[in-house]
């Protein structure tokens, strides 16, 4: 018989937190983000991004709403940068922005039976909008970072195991399975994960969402992929013969996640053709959660 395992916790030093406050903070979100802000009033996150007018992703973060206003689960290489670019949109706005990284911690606490206590000043826990195996997300105030861990049933963890049960479960991450600024909501699984509201009306970008959307010309997507052996570490390329079909993001020993051409999956894998990164053999799946498949006509029109 198998002991059970504990709920692992940990904080991720790779996040940070941007704070938007204001009798207008819900108002400007709404009309630049994926997400509706409607449903903060019934969730307590939510799954967003901020597009370039060519509707590919600058940001992707999760959406909190506090008492006086909302906090962005950002990573932190990115949270001053979109601290600023919230900023150009901001006008005579009621509005106050700020990087808040600082004064934050983010963590995660994962596995059967995950708990927290909830309920501690300075601290908001929620499930994980994108997928709720991911476990349980908390934003805690810095100077109770030492107590976060304490009150949770977790066992604490390096960020290297949540990264693990991510990439096991499919679920991609900006800055490390697509490149920001070069990525559409689809490819990177937001219409998969609740990020994007295909009913709300305008936001950045919203016209080229909705098209792919609509028109089904979804060709790329992030998926996982596995290998008999430890995949290697860095956006390394993947190929079908000499063929780049596209380019290897997080890994996690023999399991990864990669932005593929779908359409060349399907080819090699009808041709009986081998995938391969650095000369190793990959095996393509398909999330769980996947509404989509390997070559179904919608995602190769």
């Amino acid at each position: 018989m198998t002991a059970a395992t504990n709920p692992g916790m940990t904080v991720l030093a790779d996040r940070g937190v941007v704070s938007v406050t204001g009798g207008d903070a819900g108002k400007l979100l709404g009309g630049l983000i994926t997400n509706d802000m409607a449903a903060l009033d019934t969730e307590p996150a939510m799954y967003a991004a901020l597009l370039s007018p060519q509707g590919k992703i600058l940001f992707d973060f999760l959406v909190v709403k506090t008492d006086d206003g909302f906090l962005l689960d950002v990573a932190r290489d990115k949270a001053g940068e979109l601290a600023k670019r919230l900023s150009m949109y901001k006008l005579r706005s009621d509005v106050a922005i700020r990087d808040v990284s600082d004064t934050f911690v983010v963590g995660a606490l994962w596995g059967e039976d995950a708990a927290s206590r909830g309920g501690n000043s300075g601290a908001y826990e929620f499930p994980d909008p994108r997928l709720s195996t991911l476990g349980l997300r908390i934003l805690a105030d810095a100077k109770l970072a030492s107590d976060v861990p304490v009150a949770t049933n977790g066992d604490v963890a390096p960020e290297e195991a949540y990264h693990t049960r991510r990439i096991a479960l499919g679920v991609p991450e900006g800055g490390k399975d697509f490149v920001f600024g070069d990525t559409f909501p689809h490819e990177a699984l937001l219409d998969q994960l609740h990020g994007v509201s295909f009913t709300k009306g305008c936001f950045v970008g919203q016209e080229v969402v909705s098209r792919m959307q609509h028109r089904a010309t979804v060709r790329k997507r992030v998926v996982p992929v596995v290998a008999d052996a430890a995949l290697p570490v860095g956006h390394e390329p993947i190929l079908v013969g000499e063929v780049e079909i596209g380019r290897l993001g997080s890994v996690a020993g023999g399991r990864g996640l990669a932005l593929l051409r779908l359409d060349r999956v399907a080819e090699a894998q009808r041709a009986g053709t081998p995938i391969a990164v650095g000369g190793l053999p990959l095996r393509v799946e398909v999330p769980a959660f996947a509404t989509f498949q390997i070559g179904a006509p919608h995602e190769i029109a």
